[in-house]
């Protein structure tokens, strides 16, 4: 019976050695060696206090900053133990509804824009929840009242989206975007800088 099994315990044992210690210590190594900033989660400070990641969304709702998507995590907004999203479809009653309160807080914090469709990012939550970045269609969508709340000419707010906007890898991979921390910082006069 004994030599029936053997095999398969040894099977067992390797396979539990590679995949469940060798390989995550391998992949660990090679991010933080390849990809340090990366890896230690993309912590920007500013005067050397930690005040956010570039790879999680913050909520903003003061009207001189830029606000990102929506997000879907509970039990409070870009809680990044709580990834994912509403898993309620474009037909949902209740989806419907939160989107229709979010246009509609959207056009009362930006009346000059009642005449332009409200971008879809601004008022859907991503599939994580935790999205940082908008289109650059939403934070275009966004200057009239940030110039408005912060005094700037809209100019100067287009030149800051301008200068942080990031476009498709290679032409090709992902969408043109910005990131709302960024944004926000650049926007405040603070110039971040990468942890570690």
């Amino acid at each position: 019976m004994l030599r029936m099994f053997r095999p398969a315990l040894l099977l067992f044992a390797g396979f539990t050695l590679l995949t469940g210690l060798i390989y995550p210590l391998l992949v660990t190594a090679t991010a933080e060696l390849v990809f340090p900033w990366q890896a230690g989660g993309s912590v920007l400070a500013v005067g050397g206090r930690p005040v956010g990641s570039r790879l999680i969304g913050q909520s903003f709702s003061a009207p001189r900053d830029f606000w990102g998507r929506p997000s879907a995590t509970s039990p409070q907004p870009y809680n990044g133990l709580a990834s994912g999203g509403s898993n309620l479809g474009p037909s949902n009653p209740a989806e419907l509804a939160a989107v229709k309160a979010r246009v509609e807080a959207l056009r009362a914090a930006d009346p000059a824009e009642a005449n332009v469709a409200v971008p879809a990012d601004l008022v859907t939550a991503s599939g994580s929840g935790l999205d940082p970045d908008i289109s650059l269609a939403a934070a275009q969508y966004q200057v009239a009242r940030i110039a408005q709340a912060r005094h700037l000419p809209a100019s100067q707010v287009q030149a800051v989206i301008d200068r942080f906007a990031r476009h498709p890898a290679l032409g090709l991979f992902g969408e043109p975007r910005v990131n709302v921390l960024e944004l926000n910082l650049a926007l405040d006069g603070d110039v971040p800088a990468r942890v570690r």
